[in-house]
This record gives C-alpha cells, structure tokens and sequence, in this order.
C-alpha cells in the first residue's frame, strides 16, 4: 500500500458499516466511535497509538471501515465535474487514507513485533482484502484519466516545482500500478497481486515459526566449554523459561546463537546450530518456504511482463538509482571477486591456526565464526568479550542520543507515561535544539517468541502535513533483538550489537527530520538510497572520540581504556572478506532470482546452488541469506534490492570521509546540509540529485574500499 491513505471517517460512513440503525446502535450496541480507537483521532499524549485500549477485534472493522471511507474519498475526486486540478484531484488523493494509514501502521508492525495466531489469521483476512482495494484504487481509470490529464497540463497550470514532482509521481505510480492495461490484463495483475500479498504473509510466518521451533538443548555441562558465562547464563535463563530447569537452551536468536558459534569448542555442536540456522524454510516440513518462493518468483515474471519489463528486476530498478540489472549486476561482481580473494586469504590463516592445534578436518562454514575469534585474537590480542562490559544498553543509547545532539542539536526525553505494545518497550520524546516538538520514538530491544528476528526502524505515523498544510509529527519505533539482562548484570551489547542500534537509530533520524507538504515526496527515496540514513551513523559510533563518550564499564564507570579503542581501530578490517563475501553473495542471489524471464517452475535449492556455482563462491561460505529464509525479498520490500545496502555504503562512506577530511566529525554546517539535502527535503529531487546538494560532486569509490579493506 502507498503511504497515502485515509482522511477522517464520517458518522455516516461508520453507521452504514455498522448494518444497524441508530436506534438498534443504542439498544443493542455500544457506539463503534467510541469502541474502536482506530475511528477516531487518537486523544493520547502526542496522538500516539492508544495501545491500552487496541483489541484484536477491533482491526478488522477499521480496515473495513477504513476502505469503505476511502472508496467515498475516491468516488468524489472521479465524480467531481469541474476540470482535474491539483487542488480537485492531485491533493486530496495524496491526503486520503487516514483510517487505513491509522490501522495498517498498527496492525502490520504487530505481525511483526508482538504477534499471536489470531493477528496472523486475521492477517490472512486483511491482506486480500487490502490487494484489492489498492488495485481497485490504482487501476480506477476515471481517477487516472483525471490525474493524467493534470499529467498532461502541468506546465500549464502555474504549479511549483514539489507540485510537478508529486504530478510526475503518481502518474508514473499509476503507469507502473496497471493503469495502462486492458481490463483483462488488469484482473490478471490484481490476481497476481492478491497472490504474492497473501504468500508473502506466509513465507513470513512459516519462518516465525521455523525460528521459534528450533533448540539446542544442553545437558552435559563439558559442552559449554569455550562459551563465555554472559551466554551460558543465558542459556539457563531459556531452558528455565521452556521449564527445562538445569539445562542449557540455544536458540536461533542472534544473540544466542553467534556467541555460541564464536566460542563453543564443541565442534559437533557447532554444526547442529549452523544447521538449524542455515536451513530454516527448507526442512520438508510444514513450514518449508521452497514452494512459496518459486511461486512468488514465477508470479513476478508475469507481473513484470503484463508491465512490460522482461524481468521482475527491471521492474523494479527502474525506480532506483542504480536504474537497471546490468548496472547492478556489475557492480556486485566487481565487488565480489576481490572479497573473495581477500576471503580465502583470511581462511587460510584461519586453517593455519586449526591445523596448529592439531586439527584433522578442513574448515567449514560452521567453523568460520569459532576461528575467526582465533585470528582476531592472535592478531590483535581482542576478545570481544574484553569490551562488552563496556558496551551496556543504556550508554550505547545515550551515547547515540548524545551523537544526535552533537550533530543536529535535538534531544531525547523520556516519557515512562505512554502507552505501549510490550512492557518493556520505551519511549521518548524528540524536541528540536529550539525545544520544539519533534516526535515520539519507541525502542523495543529484545527477543521474544511473539517477534521476528532481526532489527529495523518502522513508524506508527509518518511525518508530514495534512490537507490544511497543519504538521503531523512522526511516531517512529526502532525494533531490535538484543541480549537481555542476566541476574543483576545489565544488557551488555557486542560490537555488531551496538553497530546496529546507531544503524535503526539513522533511519529514525531520516524519518524524524523528513518534511514536505505532500505525501507522495515527504521523505520518500529510491530503495537504493534509504540506507545510506542508517549506514552513515554507523561510522561515527566507532570513532575513538565517539566511543569514549559511551562506552562505560558498568561497574566501574571508568571509560574504556585507549588499549582497547585501539584494539577496536585495529581490528576495523578484520574479516572483511568473509563480511563483504556473504553480503554481495546474497545481493546476487536476490538478483538472479529476479531475472529470471520465463514464469516456469524453478527448484528453488538447485536455483540457488547454480548461481553460487556461477560465480564460484567458496563453500566455506554461505550467502548471508538463503533463498528459503531471504524475508527481505519475499517478506519484505527489498525484493532486487538487497544489493542497496552495499550501493548505499557507497555513499555514506563517501558522506562521513567528507566529515573527517572537515577536521570535525561533529561539524555543524556539513550536518546541517547532510540534515537538509539528505533526510529533510531527500524526496524533493531524484536521490543522487540531493546527495550531489549535499556533497558538492559524486561520490568516490576509495573511501568504501578502503572501509572494506579492498583497496
């Protein structure tokens, strides 16, 4: 769905929802205004969700509702007789949608990040039913023959320059959306449509319980050998929670797992994880993603033909930055080969070490994390475990708060009054450095079974302006999967931990700082610019001068000693082969699977182990996702996109070199700028248009080289 949804449902919309009259309503029924809290404006603190007050059963009759209003929005744009304008025609179908926007933005985060079986049974309701409603929306040809003739006559009608902008994009939205197509062929993309929502739900949730399903239980003591105590105290807190009381429980949580994979000596064992880990969605179960993702992939090749594009991957790059498959497809390729060089080179020393202890195997990519730590320590004398105590949740949030402010002058208050989805979700609020109102972000930090693996930034309302041009302020939520709490110490991050909390953080900055009077540019950038907001915080949270501002051993509160900040500069390049590697394999993956030209049958494991063959990827190492359990691409928005993540580091290399190189990694006029060209106004021009404002030229190659170590 577009971000562009809902105004404010009418009294009469809701009655006829209701199939009851008024005088039934007041015998039999408790008026639906007052019942659901997603037909009204919200009355909380800020008008962030009432989550209090939210039921299951109050989703369905939203949406229900929600489509019913927006339809009346829609039938009155297409009925109006006056001439198509911006102001009769453009804009309010830019501002419809605010029940469905108020619904989804609930509903479809709790899927991800609080779920049960009935949200993922309604799920199954909801999705069909909002397929078709934006297809109805997007293949309507009265409202496309309005806003292609508002298209046709922009230069004509004294619009400014955000005006043409958004008339450009909804009409290219339209084109791309089937509005060009027979009835025929429309029915046909609004099927495949309807499919690839309702599989996408699925592939999802198989691998929700994929994750949940999979234990490494422990009852020999001997095989925590190697493990540091933080994990194994852990483990008993798992087994304890899944009344497996003095045993040990690892899971395929990050936090459970890469420790284990780092440290454990059990070699055995070691595989039995990476196992479950490597193949989730292709065990032969009921919940095996094989099927799903071929029918996806052959549902895109004939999306994209019915849209005129050979391939699903042209489809979709069209919108990008990187405009077409060859030019990514290069630039991956060009990437990878010197990774990988550089890949074999760290596992022959990995091997050297193994065979020095006597190791009678060759290593295999269950062994890759477990010497890796060997290496890093005889090179660089670092045990991750050395900084951890250092790394507490807490100063690694107010350490990015204060980078925040250092920056762009904003500050972060805590409001322990809000409600909230999960009690230990927090929440605070955002003020400009002249103390006025930014927004409201929630941070919900652990794993739990009723959430999705990974971490990502998602909002409960996106910033902009309503049809008045009043400012809507943005209620953003950074979702992550950390290792909690142990007894009395408090939540201590890994390195990789702590790169991810500054990395959602950057996206939350990109959502708080964006504004625009229009919802279709407000904050709006191709898929392969979206990172570049996360992936610049990244770089300043391993500065020296950065660390010392966060990094604080929870006992002590002493600073992190220069010894070890050095040992973290030192190591800056340590595995990047393997890193980078497993990175731009799977961007490859992703790619091949997309352009493909032909809708039949694939076997999705033979798919996948050709197209690694094709670019000779050593076994020792997998693609960071396989296609049974790539949410990103079938569960998520980065179907021939994940390649935007290295496309992006491109640029916020590029971006923070240009603060370094400055002499002030905190220098206001470039944050400034950055703020401006790069988060504020990035929807108000194509992507490298605003970076070029923000950078003065294109952006060089070396300084991402050099970060991956590939100079």
């Amino acid at each position: 769905m577009s971000k562009r949804l809902l105004h404010v449902i009418t009294l009469s919309i809701i009655t006829l929802a209701s199939c009851t009259s008024k005088q039934e309503q007041q015998i039999q029924q408790p008026n639906p205004v007052e019942e659901n809290p997603f037909l009204t404006e919200y009355t909380t603190p800020f008008q962030v969700p009432p989550f209090d007050k939210i039921e299951n059963s109050h989703y369905l009759p939203a949406f229900e509702a929600g489509i019913a209003q927006q339809q009346a929005e829609i039938d009155s744009i297409v009925n109006n007789p006056a001439t198509p304008t911006f102001e009769n025609t453009i804009l309010p179908y830019d501002k419809s949608g605010e029940i469905l926007n108020r619904v989804s933005s609930i509903f479809f985060n709790m899927i991800e990040c609080n779920s049960d079986d009935e949200l993922q049974e309604l799920a199954n309701q909801i999705l069909p039913m909002m397929s078709k409603h934006s297809d109805s929306i997007a293949m309507n040809p009265k409202l496309f023959e309005r806003i292609d003739y508002v298209f046709q006559h922009r230069s004509e009608m004294n619009l400014n320059d955000q005006q043409i902008r958004v008339v450009e994009k909804y009409h290219n939205d339209f084109i791309r959306s089937g509005a060009g197509l027979d009835d025929e062929q429309k029915a046909e993309l609004s099927k495949i449509n309807e499919q690839l929502s309702t599989l996408s739900l699925q592939f999802g949730n198989n691998l929700l319980k994929e994750n949940d399903s999979f234990k490494l239980i422990i009852d020999n003591e001997a095989d925590l050998a190697g493990l540091p105590q933080s994990s194994i105290d852990a483990a008993a807190e798992q087994a304890k929670a899944d009344s497996l009381e003095g045993k040990w429980v690892f899971t395929l949580s990050k936090p459970s797992l890469i420790p284990f994979l780092q440290y454990a000596d059990n070699r055995a064992l070691r595989e039995k994880i990476y196992r479950g880990y490597f193949m989730r969605g292709d065990n032969n179960n009921e919940y095996d993603n094989k099927a799903l993702a071929n029918e996806m992939t052959k549902l895109r090749v004939r999306k994209a033909h019915l849209l005129g594009f050979d391939n699903y991957a042209n489809y979709v790059l069209a919108e990008n930055m990187a405009k077409d498959a060859p030019t990514v497809d290069t630039f991956l390729i060009n990437i990878f080969n010197p990774a990988q060089e550089l890949a074999k080179k760290e596992l022959a020393e990995m091997q050297a070490i193994a065979d020095a202890e006597g190791a009678d195997f060759k290593l295999e990519s269950w062994d890759w994390w477990y010497y890796a730590e060997k290496l890093r320590k005889a090179k660089y004398d670092f045990d991750e475990n050395q900084i951890k105590p250092y790394l507490t949740l807490k100063n690694v949030r107010d350490g990015m708060f204060n980078a925040a402010g250092k920056l762009y002058g904003i500050t972060f208050k805590q409001n322990k009054n809000l409600p909230v989805y999960y009690p230990d979700v927090e929440t605070y609020e955002v003020y400009e450095p002249n103390g006025n109102f930014l927004g409201i972000l929630y941070m919900d930090y652990y794993p739990r079974a009723s959430k999705s693996g990974g971490a990502w930034c998602t909002s409960f309302r996106d910033s902009g302006h309503d049809i008045n041009g009043k400012k809507i302020f943005p209620v953003i939520s950074l979702v992550m999967n950390f290792t909690p709490a142990q007894g009395d110490t408090p939540a201590l991050l890994n390195w990789d931990e702590t790169e991810t909390m500054w990395h959602e953080f950057g996206h939350s900055l990109h959502a708080f700082f964006s504004d625009g009077l229009y919802t279709r540019t407000c904050g709006n950038v191709p898929r392969d610019f979206v990172e570049l907001p996360s992936q610049i915080m990244e770089n300043w949270v391993a500065e020296p001068e950065v660390i010392r501002m966060y990094a604080k051993h929870y006992q002590t509160g002493e600073i992190m000693p220069d010894s070890l900040i050095e040992k973290i500069e030192n190591s800056a390049l340590f595995n990047q082969g393997f890193n980078t590697t497993e990175l731009i394999a799977a961007s490859i993956l992703d790619m091949k699977l997309h352009e493909i030209t032909t809708d039949e049958d694939i076997d999705i494991d033979a798919f996948e182990k050709q197209a690694m063959d094709e670019i000779g990827l050593m076994p020792e190492i997998l693609p960071r996702y396989r296609a049974t359990y790539f949410s990103h691409i079938f569960n998520g928005g980065y179907c021939a996109g994940y390649y935007a993540y290295t496309w992006a580091e491109v640029l916020d290399k590029d971006a923070f070199n240009y603060f370094k190189s400055s002499g002030n990694l905190f220098n206001y006029k470039l944050a400034a700028s950055f703020r401006l060209n790069c988060l504020q106004e990035c929807g108000n021009d194509e992507g490298m248009v605003q970076y070029r404002k923000f950078r003065g030229q294109d952006p060089e190659y070396e300084p991402y080289l050099k970060a991956r170590g590939l100079e």
